[in-house]
């Protein structure tokens, strides 16, 4: 059973764990804006999945926080808004896809066709 993206993580379980679609290798650029603010980070994703990615940046916000995310990369742009699902400070965050649009998906179900798997 999928957990709400918003979902306190369970006591004692990792997050690979509680992964509820299979992860891809998938380098590419990413802008994190946090709307309220607008406040812009520019960072790297290193695993995505058609739930969410893993944002590598030193400077992180909080859990919680929505997100609007736009990943870069040779073959086109993916846009969708999201939350931070968890942080790792110094190093990046778990980012969660919400109410993706359906061209958006389509973009990001070719780029997973294409990616290994991890």
């Amino acid at each position: 059973m999928d957990r709400p993206v918003d979902s306190p993580p369970e006591s004692g379980t990792s997050y690979s764990n509680r992964r509820a679609v299979p992860r891809f290798n998938l380098i590419a650029t990413a802008e994190i804006i946090e709307p309220a603010s607008d406040v812009r980070m520019s960072g790297r994703i290193s695993e995505i999945s058609r739930n969410g990615c893993y944002v590598d940046l030193l400077n992180t916000l909080p859990a919680q926080t929505v997100i609007h995310v736009r990943i870069s990369r040779d073959r086109g742009n993916f846009e969708s808004p999201g939350k931070i699902i968890y942080v790792q400070d110094g190093m990046g965050m778990g980012v969660g896809f919400v109410n993706t649009p359906a061209e958006q998906l389509e973009t990001l179900d070719s780029w997973l066709a294409e990616s290994p798997g991890l």
